[in-house]
């Protein structure tokens, strides 16, 4: 008889050296498991709960069966939620820390009823002492908080296995040995301790200590083959839902069965209503823009929406096609990529390239490269081009009368005044500090001239208004055309600028051509 207990008792202590081995194992491996921290803490309360029990099989009185009782309630109490949030972490689903805190409210609470017990004989209504073949044990009367402790134990433990179950399909088979592990994990301590509280285990003992002999095995066989928790699977859900880009899944009829919560984000009025109809219906009511053309797979486009808040975001939308087993056509994948501060970023770069900081109209690097297109083309189609120099008169008195800020003022005022005269067709440019130019295709030197006059006149009559008072601003202007095939644009400015030196020369506030003056 003494042999048999000594067997009973060594094999409940196996059971706490393999429990005791997964958490150093853990340990020193806790940088590469993910929630290495609660599978420690949830080893860790298994095996205070596994050599408690064999503590209290060796127990010899009443008072020291119910210390090992309080210590073994540690694990009893724990090691469910803790084994079921380790499981959540397992396949990627995210609680929030008050629903992890609720969590541990009764095991808490079950703690507490186990140590005062004798207070108020909530948990056992009366613990006796009970002699059997084999060794000392107990009585028990089970009180109200026992019950709820052993459904809410249960209900941890069911709720793992089911948790685990439901990933059978999704998980690829390279991952289903450690799938299968962490459901005899959940399940056989669960049957176990269903026995026991049914009152069918041999001699009244509790048999989860000894079966988890048996689950802690299977995990360092697990662990040995599978790489258990050093290599998990990611649940797809998770990966969908985590996505920083917008997945936008359509069946083949192009209508929307499912959108991943970054979609949401970049189009708010998308919902779960929208999903069966088709995605080109529900587009501008989204949007406020028609459907992309991206049904070809493979096919990209950039699009920009107007948010409610002002704020305008672009997005690259990706297509491509989703196959069957077999290879049939299944559906497609829109993805949406924000773009919005690249975007803003180029067209910060091609302002800095092409316009000019303060004005805002082509810069002189800029104005050259499509004058000399400009030209190219007029040549081909045999068709002139004009060209007007003119600059502020007295810019320097202005900016020494009134100051840098008043200039900058006058000068954006001269473009604001030219851009209500000029043709759209027409190339304007900051040529230099008070000076521009415009290139006029298909226009005839007559028209050259005629055009700046009507600018010399409209900037005569416009004075600007600022702090200092009313300033009137006058320009002098010069206009050359292209006559002949040789004719460059190096050589072109040059006559105008010849012609503008002539208005200036004339008094200012006038208008020279290459050959005729048009003045007022």
């Amino acid at each position: 008889m003494g042999s048999q207990v000594t067997m009973y008792i060594s094999l409940v202590a196996v059971s706490g050296v393999l429990c005791s081995f997964l958490g150093f194992y853990a340990y020193f491996r806790r940088k590469e498991i993910p929630g290495a921290r609660t599978f420690m803490i949830y080893i860790a309360v298994q095996a205070i709960y596994i050599f408690a029990y064999a503590f209290q099989l060796s127990s010899d009185t009443l008072e020291e069966i119910k210390r090992w009782t309080v210590a073994e309630y540690i694990g009893i109490a724990f090691a469910p939620v803790l084994g079921l949030k380790l499981i959540l972490r397992y396949i990627g689903k995210q609680v929030s820390r008050l629903v992890l805190t609720a969590m541990f409210v009764i095991p808490s609470i079950t703690m507490v009823m186990v140590i005062t017990n004798d207070w108020h004989h909530l948990f056992y209504k009366s613990l006796e002492l009970r002699e059997n073949t084999l060794l000392l044990s107990t009585e028990v009367v089970i009180g109200e908080w026992y019950i709820v402790h052993g459904t809410f134990t249960f209900s941890c433990l069911l709720a793992g296995v089911i948790l685990l179950s439901m990933q059978w399909n999704k998980t690829k088979k390279a991952y289903r040995k450690q799938l299968v592990t962490l459901i005899c994990g959940q399940f056989i301590p669960m049957i176990s301790a269903f026995i026991y509280l049914m009152g069918l285990s041999p001699g009244g003992m509790d048999p989860v200590p000894y079966v988890m002999c048996i689950t802690s095995a299977m995990y360092i066989w697990a662990i040995l083959t599978t790489r258990l928790l050093t290599i998990v699977p990611i649940a797809k859900e998770h990966i969908f839902e985590s996505m920083r880009e917008g997945v936008i899944v359509l069946d083949s009829a192009d209508r929307l069965i499912d959108f991943n919560r970054a979609v949401s984000r970049m189009l708010p009025g998308l919902h779960t209503g929208w999903i069966g109809r088709k995605l080109e219906e529900c587009w501008p009511h989204l949007t406020g823009a028609p459907f992309p053309d991206v049904r070809r797979p493979d096919s990209m486009q950039e699009i920009r929406i107007e948010h409610t808040a002002g704020a305008a975001a672009c997005y690259q939308i990706r297509s491509s096609l989703v196959r069957g087993r077999n290879g049939e056509l299944a559906g497609s994948l829109l993805m949406l990529i924000d773009v919005t501060e690249q975007t803003q970023l180029q067209n910060q770069l091609k302002q800095l390239a092409y316009y000019d900081g303060l004005t805002k109209i082509y810069n002189r690097t800029q104005f050259i490269h499509r004058s000399k297109e400009m030209l190219q083309q007029a040549e081909q189609q045999g068709d002139p081009v004009s060209f007007i120099l003119f600059d502020i008169d007295y810019f320097k008195r202005i900016n020494d009368t009134y100051g840098h800020e008043t200039g900058d003022q006058v000068i954006v005022h001269v473009v604001a005044v030219c851009q209500r005269i000029i043709e759209p067709d027409m190339l304007f440019a900051r040529y230099g500090g008070e000076e521009f130019v415009l290139a006029l295709p298909s226009a005839t030197l007559r028209e050259a001239g005629e055009l700046a006059e009507r600018i010399r006149t409209s900037l005569e009559r416009t004075p600007l208004e600022t702090v200092h008072g009313e300033i009137r601003t006058t320009s002098s202007f010069g206009a050359a055309q292209s006559f002949r095939p040789d004719d460059t644009l190096e050589s072109l400015l040059r006559d105008a600028d010849a012609a503008l030196y002539e208005a200036k020369r004339g008094g200012r506030n006038r208008v020279s051509t290459a050959n005729v003056d048009v003045h007022s």
